[in-house]
């Protein structure tokens, strides 16, 4: 048992007999009144996401999980295969269980697949970063400068992040794949 202050995103409780994993953990104290856990859970079977208020000292139960490395080979349609890196034996993991995280899947990315009891497969932990190139975004404007807002740019896999406005389509970015944000160029994109 764990109380609900300690969860951090990417850990998996059981609740009602479903499992529950957290999308996004936010310690919240308002001006009068007692604290609160504001978070986003996703339902594992379903797919279905909530945002649900708990109390700090609340407590609930964490599935017992264990990881196996692997690697993502392809997609097709909602089918993400992945491979064990040790017994070359494949995985499918479906675009539900995998929320957005599979706008951070790149062909061979190193990941952990992540089972409940040994034996259920949950879902993917991705790495820190990844590096993925700028297919689209807006040319700079002379004369911006560097402390600016910045930019969209779409990535090759769809995913949207907030860049410096000194970014061009065709480089390769270094994306932090807890916030989704932009971290630096990649040493080839110089």
């Amino acid at each position: 048992m764990v109380q609900a202050i300690n969860l951090k995103k990417g850990m998996v409780f059981s609740q009602a007999g479903k499992m529950i994993r957290v999308l996004k953990a936010n310690h919240h104290k308002p001006g009068k009144g007692n604290t609160v856990m504001q978070m986003d859970l996703r339902n594992i079977e379903s797919g279905a996401v909530v945002h649900k208020t708990m109390r700090p000292t609340e407590k609930v139960e964490l599935v017992d999980m264990t990881k196996k490395k692997a690697q993502f080979l392809y997609n097709e349609g909602d089918v993400y295969t992945f491979m064990d890196t040790e017994t070359y034996e494949q995985y499918e993991v479906t675009s539900e269980q995998l929320g957005d995280d599979r706008l951070y899947l790149m062909p061979n990315i190193d990941v952990q697949l992540e089972f409940a009891n040994g034996s259920k497969l949950l879902g993917v932990e991705l790495p820190a970063t990844v590096t993925m190139k700028v297919v689209h975004t807006e040319p700079s404007i002379k004369g911006a400068t560097v402390t600016g807002s910045g930019k969209p740019a779409t990535m090759e896999t769809g995913l949207v992040v907030q860049v410096p406005d000194f970014v061009k389509d065709g480089e390769e970015l270094i994306i932090n794949t807890s916030e989704g944000a932009y971290k630096a160029r990649a040493e080839s994109g110089r």
